[in-house]
């Protein structure tokens, strides 16, 4: 599977943004697919992940309630919805796929990286 991260960008506190991870190679549908992000200085952390047909959906503590993970299989996509966007969430984001039912937490279960793509907010 070959991950193409897009739709970074430099946003004001309070706003928003759509990141787009879009795949090509393999059934899409078949993957559980995740967002990570990389901060200056930091180790890479989990944001949020979604399993086939939409299940067990898991967010980070510091992403929840403000950013979501829709997925278009049909389209082969997989968004992060993000609002309400903090300067902390600076970062450079990655997407991940992985051969596997459930959403996934941990870097080292996933089989595919995206690029990554930087989000960068301004206080």
């Amino acid at each position: 599977v070959q991950l193409q991260a897009s739709g970074g960008g430099l946003v004001q506190a309070g706003g928003s943004l759509r990141l787009s991870c879009a795949a090509s190679g393999r059934t899409f549908s078949n993957y559980a697919l995740g967002w990570f992000r990389q901060a200056p200085g930091k180790e890479r952390e989990f944001v949020a992940t979604i399993g086939r047909s939409d299940v067990s959906i898991l967010y980070a503590d510091s992403v929840k309630g403000r950013f979501t993970i829709p997925r278009d299989n049909a389209k082969n996509t997989v968004y992060l919805q993000m609002n309400t966007l903090k300067p902390k969430d600076t970062a450079v984001y990655y997407c991940a796929a992985a051969d596997s039912s459930i959403g996934l937490v941990y870097q080292r279960s996933y089989d595919y990286w995206g690029q990554g793509t930087q989000v960068t907010v301004s206080s």
